[in-house]
This record gives structure tokens, C-alpha cells and sequence, in this order.
């Protein structure tokens, strides 16, 4: 058989005649594939990557100098100067590439093998490469981008290459130039979009987001949203014209510029980090446009404030657009006692930090003033004048930029950067507005600006329907007063509706393939062009599934956010009819290879009835979030959960091969297992008990947190078998480790803590981020007994079941303020450039005290839930069985040696320039209130069981004198702890034990426990001075 002759145009492309030659032939192959799929996969399997490499690789000689010469000309940027031949082949062999890209996620393989992507990306320098190549090029790496978010979780990706070659040194100082570029002209605005637009796209990893900030592209985008503060007016102290001094002249932005891909892209980077948000407010920009004035005076006062501030009358004197636009809010309204409106199971959010919400919220009043907390030590003087521009473009834009002005007032606020006094404001301001997106019917106005990305992904419509869910999840996940806002705007009502419409059935044609996955067999044979460039990939998902995936995580985070406190609010969701499709989005992908063979026609007969074959990882952690805020709800656990068979699902998701969900399941199981969930013996029967204890060896901290803290309620009131069981999965080694891991001394039992360093791609010592970036305080205080034994119970674990978040924006439930820890990074936004730019070696510096202190909480939660599951293990009824099978395993005498160890102080040889913070050389670390409390519960129940496991305790004379010098603990829960050990030392079982409890009684007394006793009388905490009063009653009788 013939073989059929090379096309001429692939001929001229592989051997051009001349240049003019080349350039026609490309113009031609342009015509051919721009909207012609089955042209596009014809040309690919002919070879025709390899030449357009080749092309795109040409570099002219002195291109340089010209284009460096070129740049600030208005005339060049708008194309008034001839292209050489040579410079006409790149554009047209970028817009090939462009166009071929645009076929899809199929065409990214050839691509790739035939290293396009280092090639279009080397001409993205504009003091290199002309401006018409740069805007071309930012344009096809935008729709290569597109066409990566396009691909089928099923598949192997291959973005990680285009990604490793876009995140480079070179590159993102070519896109920071690109930004940095000052030019009213439209192909410079152009470049400035598309350059911002890119790094929404990619930026994915917190390691990216890291180099964009390191490498000078957020000064650039800070820079450029400076632009559009001057453009507004708002800026007293603004120098209209250029300065002598240079630097602090800043150019109005132009009606050619677009607002929402810079703020879009600000949003992206700054996203997970405070440190990355401090460095965008502190801008050397910002410094420039917000000097300091008057200490004692607030530009943005008179909007917020109960009253305006008649000393500002001088600021005021300037046209301040964003006060004149801006409601005054009345700080009183009504409020209601949120104390008595607490649910059954604590809401979403950090570790321990239940038992601090409810101290700090206020009682019944008929007003409430919002005045700051200790947890929020930002003052009004603090705050950024950005945040006040912020609200003033929410309020006069629409769309996309006030969505994406939201979204970056949003991070803000959970860095602490936003005053806690503008919660009122942003209550009513923000809230019903991104409320109001969410609505059906929503739509842009007529005269709204074209954007210069025409990616379908990108579309506002479908924009503001995945994000703004997101965006009111991460603004009301932590504050009562947000989510009220927000549930009486009917946020449920739509977020509900979303949900249902990400199920709706897909039109017939949005399936639709328009090419074959095998590559042409026509053209040149493998020996003649590599293998890979001329082989279609595997097709891609479309678009509009690519939308409802989004939409669908998005929605299932806010419904979570807002299902975290109140138990109404969980009953409002259920009613809306949404549990059905929260189990459905709870199933995975099926990733077996006969599933990715079946033929299209399979794959439609195999969809079921709510037009799914599963979910990604994204929307399993979301779906993860929201079953795990409504489990929280005890009536909604044993009605409308169990009936939807919750736990089918979630078991699978339990063995998932993404550790990520693993861990979302795994939280999710700490609601499911306890004692009145009547899922549990369903999922003691399917062995939940050998996967959790298989997760609690996990190298994984949040995983390992997760398992115990689930293994803790499982074993609550479980039969002994079963607590034997778990020790026995666990292992005498794991509880030896679990009792003597030392949080504040590395040196302490290694291989439990390098297991930290190893695994999941990233170091587990820097910690893990939450979903708005902050790292959140994992402690968990223990519960308040209300019975002689002091037993775990459930009841105390329903007020103490916070559990970790790991999904998307919500990845890991933003904390309570009162829980995050802020290193001191003083807002000197007045000193200038300068002063702003010093600021960042000390953030730089908080962010590594933050890491390693975030590290040094993980390990404390582990171990603190650790030591509450001996807890458990130990208490109800024949709790000396397992008393014993303890002392057994461990060894009895180890046992109160390890006990003792987590109670004593630690002392530390001081060397080098830590001799400067210790006397003589020495430093005493307290051990952690946490581990304290913990531990003397443990040894409550000790005291609370057999009269033999008394008497055992009382014959420990050492041990005794270090749980008796906690009788003055700081902490009102460990003195507690210590009257519950008193009360439960001296009772009398029978009357026949009464001869040795006097005895002990005696042995109190001259340990000097009944002097403590006394002095712990007048304690101002009301429960220790209930407790002492038993333990003094009881020993005086036996005193007698």
C-alpha cells in the first residue's frame, strides 16, 4: 500500500523555502484547525509539533536591543511597527499552539512530548520578546491552563511538567515584569490580565504561592491595585503628577485596566497565609498612598463607628469617595443569648477551642456592643485604610470584581488584619451581597467591562456561581453573627438549590467527543517523528462538568460553614432536601482501569440517576466537611443521616488512596462512633476498629489525630473485649509512646517524632494551614466531670468534639481568634516604603516561631488525645479488668514512672544564647496544661476503681508528692482534677474498707494534702470549691 505523500504545508514548515514561504504556511495550518477539531487531531497525527517547536525556538538577533527600545512607545504597543518575517512565523506558531490547546485536555500529551511549554514560555519576557508575542503567548498559556483544569480525574495528568517549567526564577520574573508594566496602551492592559489571570489558574500549592510572593509578583499586583485606589480618589496625601521623587509617584489606573483579574489574583497567592496577607497590606505601595496623619484620628471612622469623630473633620476635608458611599451602621442591634442556643455536638473548628467560645460569648441583652476581645488585639489604628477601599469597591462595583473585592476583604479578616469591630459592618454590607449572588436569576449588568480572558472556565456567570459560595463559607465559618446574617439573607434556601442544580442532568451534546483518543494513522510512521507527539491523550471533561464539579465543592463548604454552630440551622439544610445529595457527593470516581476502557456509550448506561460516576478529591473533602457538621446534630444522627445510609460511603472513603481523605473520613467517624449514634455497631462490624488503629501508626499528624480522637469515642462504654482488642491492634509500644513523647524536647523518643519529617511530599514539622491559611491552636480542654468517678463520658465528648477540617478554602476549619497564634508584626503602614519593607524579616521571622509552634501543637494533640483514650479505655464499669491488663503490658511501676514524667517540669541545659534566658545554665520548662489534665484523669479513674488500685496509688510516696504539688495549678481544671482524686481516695465502697481508708486518709494528711484542701476553699472558681468541699468532708470523717 502507498503511503500518502507529506501535505505541503507540513513540507514548507519542516524545510521553508524562504521566510515569507514559512509564514504563509502557517497562516494556512491556522486556517485549517482554528474551530476544526478533526482537522486539529489530522494535523497532530502528521507531525506538525515538532516544527512548530522548532519555530517558536528561533530567536531574531537583536531582538533584544529593539524590544528593550520599544518598550514605553505607545505606537509599538499598539502594532504601528512592521513585524519581521521571522517575528510573523513565532505569532502565528503561537496562535497554532493556542489553537490546538483550546481542542482540549487531548491535545496537552503531543504538546508536552514535544516541549512546547519551555518554548512559549520563553517568550513571555517583554524586554525580550515583542509585545504582540508576549500578548499571544500569555494567551495560549491560558488556554493550556484551561485545558489542564480539563482533564479526567481518572486519566494521568501531565501538568506537573508545564507547572515546574512556569514556576521558575526566570519565568515569574518575566510575569512580575509583565505586570510591572506601565503602558495605557490596550495590548499592555492585555498582557497585564492574562499574566494575572495565569497565576489564578496555576497557582495551586502553597510552595507556588510562596515563590509568586518571593519572587516579586505580589509587590507587582500590589502594585498595580495601587493604581485603581489612586483611579478612585480616595487617598488624601496622593501626588497627582509626577514627584522629584519617583518612587512614591503612583499612576492612576486607566478605563483600559481591569479590576477583578488583579484582586482575583492577589486572592490566590495571599490565600492560606497570614504572612503572605501582612505582606500585601504593608505593601511599599500602600505605604505610599496611606501615610500617617493625626495617631488619634481615622480616615474611615465616620462609616463604621456609632458616631463620627468631629477631630477628623481636617482628614475629612479631602474627597474621600469611599466615606461619602458608605451607610453609617448603627453598632447596636439585637441579639439574642447564643449560649442557650447551643447544639448538641460542638461546631467545626479547632481543636479545644469549644470550651473557649462559650467564655466568651456575652449573656442575654437587649444590645450589643461589638467591642474588641482579648482574642483579637488588633485596634482600629491597626487597620489598613485598604480594607475600608475594599468595602467601598463591594459596594459601587458588580459582578466578578465585587466578588473578587470580597474575596480579598474575606482573607483579610481571618488573618486579623480587619478590625472585630467591622463584623456589624461587614453583617450587613458584605453578607446579603454575596448572599445575593447565589440567586437563581443573577445576572451581570448590560454595560459591564469585557474581560480580556475569553476562557470559558472563566465566564462571570459560572465565576460567581464557584466562588462566592466559597466566599461566604470562609467570611461566616467562625462567627455567630455572620452565619445569622447569612441564614436570614436565605442563604440555605440557595446554596440548597445550587446543590441540586450541580446534579441536574447534562445536555446530550456536553459529552460529546469530536475526536478519537488513538492518534491518525496516516502520515509518517513512528521511526520518522517521535511516538508521542503525534498520539492523541485521553479526552477531557467538559466544561460545563468542569462548572458543576466547582460549584458543587463550593456550595458544600458554605452549607458546612453554616451548619457548624446551631443546630436549627442543621435542621433548615435537612429540610431543604440536600442529605441525598450530600451521599452522593460523598462517592469517589471509580479509577479501575475496566471503567476507564468502557466505550462511551458504557459510561452513559453506567451514570446513575443523579448523572454522576463519582466525585474528585476536592468535592469528597467538601461533601466530608458538610456530613460531619450535620452529624453533629444527635436528632439529625439518628433520623435523616442513617436513613440516607451514611456510613456505606464514608467507609469506603475510609481506605481512599488520597491521604487527604482519609483524614476528612476519619473526622467525619469521630461523630459516628459514639455511644448514642446507632451507626456505630455498623461500623464495629465492618472493622472500623482495625482501620482506625491501622491510621493511628499514620505518619501523617492529622490523620493520626483523627484516628485517635475516633478510636477515644469508640472505645467509651464499649465491653472490655473490645478495649483489649484496640490495645492489642495499637500495641504496648504505641502507648509507651503515647505517654512519653515529649512535645518540648526533640530529643525525646525520635522515632515518634521524625516520623513528622518523612512521607506526603511535605515536612509535617512545619505544620499544616487551615483553609484561610492561619495556624490554628489544636488543643482540646477537657470537660468538667460531673460525676465521682470523673469518667470521658459522651456527654463530655459531645461538648468537646471539634475535629479537624481539611477541604478546599475550608481544607482546615478556620479557627476562633482566640486560637490563633500572632508572633507581634507591628503595622508600621505610615513609615513610607521603607518602614513597610522592614517589616518583613520580622513577618518572616513569626512565620518560623509560628511553624515550629504549630508543630509542637500537632504532636501535643496527639498526645493529649492519647492519654484521653487511656482515659476512656479505663473507665465504667469493670474498669479494673483493664486497670490490670494495663499494668500487665506495660509494666506497673513503668506506668507511674511515665505518669510522673508528663507532670514534672522539664529542666534543660542552657547553652549558647539561650544561657542569657537561664540561671546558671539551667531552664525549666512547665510541662503542658493540656498533658496535665489529661494525665490526672487517668489517674482519677485509677482512684475510682478496685480499693486495691487505691491502695496502690497511696503506697507510690514519690509519685503522690508530684500529683499533690498541682493542688496550686494556675489551671481551674487541674485543681479539679485533684479534689475528684482526694474524693475518690477516700471513699468507702463497704464498710469493711473503712480501716484502710482511714489509713489513706491519714497518709493525705501527712503528704499535706488537708492544708491544701483548705487554702482551696475560697478558690474563685465555683466547681473546684464544690469539689473541695466533698474531699474536706470525707477526710474529716475519717480523720475523726
Amino acid at each position: 500500500m502507498t503511503r500518502p505523500s507529506t501535505p505541503p504545508i507540513l513540507s514548507e514548515l519542516r524545510s521553508p523555502s524562504s521566510p515569507a514561504s514559512q509564514v504563509a504556511a502557517l497562516r494556512a495550518l491556522k486556517n485549517e484547525i482554528v474551530g476544526h477539531e478533526q482537522k486539529k487531531e489530522m494535523w497532530v497525527g502528521l507531525g506538525v509539533v515538532t516544527p512548530i517547536t522548532r519555530i517558536l525556538n528561533t530567536h531574531r538577533s537583536g531582538g533584544k536591543k529593539k524590544c528593550r527600545d520599544g518598550i514605553g512607545d505607545a505606537d509599538n504597543f499598539n502594532g504601528k511597527i512592521a513585524r519581521t518575517d521571522e517575528e510573523e512565523a513565532r505569532l502565528q506558531a503561537i496562535i497554532i499552539v493556542g489553537s490546538l490547546a483550546y481542542g482540549g485536555s487531548a491535545y496537552l500529551a503531543p504538546l508536552s512530548a514535544g516541549s512546547v511549554f519551555p518554548s512559549l514560555l520563553s517568550i513571555l519576557s517583554p524586554n525580550e520578546s515583542p509585545p504582540c508575542l508576549v500578548l499571544a503567548a500569555l494567551r495560549s498559556l491560558n488556554t493550556i491552563a484551561d485545558s489542564f483544569a480539563l482533564q479526567h480525574p481518572t486519566f494521568e495528568t501531565v501538568d506537573s511538567g508545564f507547572l515546574e517549567f512556569l514556576y521558575t526564577d526566570q519565568h515569574l520574573v518575566s510575569l512580575a515584569q509583565i505586570i510591572d508594566q506601565t503602558s495605557p496602551a490596550v495590548v499592555v492592559q492585555q498582557q497585564i490580565s492574562l499574566a494575572a489571570a495565569l497565576v489564578t489558574k496555576t497557582c495551586r500549592e502553597d510552595i507556588q504561592r510562596a515563590a509568586l510572593a518571593r519572587l516579586g509578583v505580589l509587590d507587582s499586583l500590589t502594585a498595580r491595585l495601587a493604581t485603581f485606589v489612586v483611579a478612585t480618589g480616595v487617598c488624601s496625601t496622593l501626588v497627582h503628577g509626577p514627584s522629584t521623587d519617583a518612587v512614591n509617584y503612583i499612576p492612576p489606573a486607566t478605563t483600559r485596566s481591569r479590576l477583578s483579574p488583579i484582586l482575583q489574583a492577589i486572592s490566590t497567592i495571599i490565600a492560606n497565609s497570614k504572612l503572605r496577607a501582612t505582606q500585601f497590606v504593608c505593601a511599599p505601595a500602600f505605604a505610599a498612598l496611606f501615610p500617617k496623619s493625626e495617631p488619634d484620628i481615622h480616615p474611615w471612622k465616620a462609616a463604621w463607628g456609632p458616631s463620627i469623630n468631629m477631630s477628623s473633620a481636617k482628614r475629612q476635608g479631602s474627597s474621600n469617595l469611599a466615606d461619602n458611599s458608605l451607610p453609617k451602621i448603627s453598632t447596636i442591634h439585637h441579639h439574642q443569648n447564643l449560649v442557650t442556643q447551643m447544639t448538641d455536638i460542638p461546631p467545626l473548628g479547632t481543636l479545644g477551642s469549644w470550651g473557649r467560645q462559650l467564655r466568651t460569648i456575652k449573656g442575654p441583652s437587649s444590645t450589643l456592643e461589638p467591642t474588641p476581645t482579648d482574642a483579637f488585639s488588633s485596634t482600629e489604628d491597626d487597620e489598613s485604610p485598604l480594607v475600608m477601599w475594599l468595602v467601598h469597591v463591594i459596594r459601587a462595583e458588580y459582578g466578578v470584581t465585587r466578588l473578587m473585592a470580597a474575596w480579598v476583604l474575606t482573607i483579610l479578616y481571618r488573618s486579623d488584619l480587619v478590625n472585630r469591630k467591622k463584623e456589624t459592618g461587614l453583617a450587613l454590607l458584605l453578607v446579603p451581597l454575596l448572599v445575593r449572588m447565589l440567586d437563581k436569576d443573577f445576572s451581570l449588568p448590560q454595560d459591564a467591562l469585557p474581560s480580556y480572558d475569553n476562557s470559558t472556565l472563566q465566564s462571570p456567570e459560572w465565576l460567581i456561581t464557584e466562588q462566592a459560595p466559597a466566599v461566604l463559607a470562609m467570611l461566616v465559618v467562625d462567627s455567630f453573627d455572620l452565619q445569622r446574617a447569612a441564614v436570614d439573607a436565605d442563604a440555605i434556601k440557595k446554596l440548597s438549590q445550587l446543590l441540586k442544580r450541580s446534579y441536574d442532568p447534562s445536555p446530550e451534546n456536553s459529552s460529546a467527543s469530536l475526536w478519537t483518543i488513538n492518534g491518525s494513522s496516516s502520515g509518517p510512521s513512528e521511526s520518522q517523528e517521535n511516538a508521542t507527539t503525534i498520539k492523541i491523550g485521553t479526552p477531557g471533561v467538559p466544561p460545563l462538568a468542569i462548572h458543576l464539579i466547582k460549584m458543587r465543592e463550593s456550595v458544600l463548604i458554605a452549607l458546612a460553614a453554616l451548619a457548624s454552630f446551631k443546630d436549627e440551622y442543621r435542621k433548615a439544610i435537612i429540610d431543604n432536601g440536600v442529605v441525598p445529595f450530600v451521599i452522593e457527593s460523598l462517592k469517589p470516581y471509580v479509577r479501575t482501569k475496566s471503567t476507564v476502557d468502557l466505550p462511551e456509550t458504557k459510561v452513559d448506561e453506567a451514570r446513575d440517576q443523579k448523572n454522576s460516576l463519582g466525585n474528585p478529591t476536592p468535592v469528597l473533602l467538601a461533601a466530608c466537611c458538610t456530613a460531619r457538621a450535620l452529624s453533629r446534630s444527635v436528632s439529625t444522627l439518628r433520623t435523616s443521616l442513617i436513613d440516607a445510609d451514611l456510613a456505606a460511603p464514608l467507609f469506603v472513603l475510609l481506605k481512599h488512596e488520597e491521604i487527604e481523605v482519609q483524614v476528612a473520613a476519619t473526622a467525619v467517624t469521630c461523630n459516628l462512633v459514639l455511644e448514642f449514634s446507632p451507626m456505630r455497631e455498623v461500623f464495629i462490624m465492618d472493622g472500623i476498629l482495625q482501620i482506625l488503629c491501622e491510621h493511628a501508626h499514620s505518619v501523617n499528624v492529622s490523620l493520626r489525630l483523627n484516628s485517635v480522637w475516633a478510636l477515644k469515642h469508640l472505645v467509651h462504654t464499649a465491653p472490655n473485649s473490645l478495649k483489649m482488642k484496640c490495645l492489642e491492634e495499637l500495641g504496648p509500644g504505641w502507648l509507651k509512646q503515647v505517654i512519653c513523647n515529649d512535645v518540648d524536647d526533640l530529643t525525646c523518643t525520635p522515632g515518634f517524632r521524625t516520623d513528622r519529617d518523612v512521607g506526603n511530599g511535605s515536612p509535617i514539622t512545619m505544620g499544616t494551614p487551615n483553609a484561610a491559611g492561619e495556624q490554628v491552636d489544636l488543643l482540646n480542654a477537657v470537660e468538667e466531670e460531673s460525676m465521682g468517678s470523673s469518667q470521658a463520658t459522651d456527654e463530655d465528648d459531645e461538648d468537646e468534639v471539634n475535629m479537624i477540617d481539611s477541604i478546599g478554602a475550608l481544607s482546615r476549619p478556620a479557627p476562633t481568634r482566640k486560637d490563633v497564634y500572632t508572633p507581634t508584626v507591628t503595622h508600621n503602614r505610615h513609615r513610607g516604603a521603607a518602614g513597610a519593607t522592614r517589616q518583613r524579616p520580622v513577618a518572616l521571622h513569626g512565620a518560623e516561631v509560628e511553624a515550629a509552634e504549630q508543630a509542637r501543637r500537632d504532636d501535643l494533640a496527639v498526645q493529649e488525645q492519647g492519654l484521653d483514650l487511656i482515659r476512656n479505655l479505663i473507665c465504667e464499669t469493670h474498669s479494673s479488668e483493664m486497670i490490670d491488663y494495663i499494668f500487665r503490658e506495660l509494666g506497673q511501676d513503668k506506668v507511674f514512672d511515665m505518669l510522673a514524667s508528663r507532670l514534672r517540669p522539664k529542666i534543660h541545659n542552657a547553652f549558647s544564647r539561650e544561657r542569657r534566658f537561664a540561671e546558671n545554665g539551667v531552664r525549666h520548662t512547665q510541662p503542658q496544661t493540656e498533658i496535665v489534665i489529661a494525665v490526672c484523669y487517668i489517674i482519677v479513674h485509677i482512684a475510682g476503681s478496685k480499693p486495691r488500685h487505691r491502695q496502690l496509688l497511696i503506697s507510690q510516696p514519690d509519685f503522690m508528692k508530684v500529683v499533690i504539688s498541682l493542688f496550686n495549678h494556675p489551671h481551674p481544671e487541674v485543681r479539679v482534677a485533684c479534689a475528684w482524686l482526694v474524693i475518690n481516695l477516700t471513699w468507702i465502697d463497704d464498710m469493711s474498707e473503712r480501716p484502710n481508708t482511714k489509713l489513706r486518709a491519714h497518709e493525705l494528711r501527712k503528704l499535706g494534702v488537708y492544708e491544701k484542701l483548705e487554702a482551696l476553699e475560697s478558690d474563685p472558681e465555683l466547681d473546684v470549691r464544690e469539689r473541695v468541699k466533698n474531699a474536706i468532708h470525707q477526710m474529716r470523717e475519717l480523720l475523726r
